[in-house]
């Protein structure tokens, strides 16, 4: 098991996310600049942005996916299109 798999099977080690804003639904909060400010940055419109489309999995880019009030950040595998966050229910 993965050092996120506290979590449940959502990333292990060597996995590559595919980051994405759904920028109709974030509200600017910055919650995601607080928690990963080198996976995310707010436009001059407070609108959040990922810095790259892709990433190795991390904790700090899932704690600001988890933590925006709005759930507008996306985040699957890269490699089979599987939902990291948020979970498929």
């Amino acid at each position: 098991m993965g050092e996120y798999g506290e979590r449940g099977d959502r990333g292990d080690r060597g996995d590559r996310w595919q980051v994405e804003v759904d920028r109709g639904v974030c509200i600017g909060s910055g919650m995601c600049v607080t928690h990963a400010p080198d996976a995310f940055t707010l436009d001059s419109a407070r609108q959040s942005h990922p810095r790259s489309a892709q990433t190795d999995a991390n904790e700090p880019t899932l704690t600001a996916a988890e933590g925006c009030p709005v759930e507008a950040i996306l985040i699957t595998l890269s490699a089979t299109g599987e939902a990291v966050f948020p979970p498929e229910e």
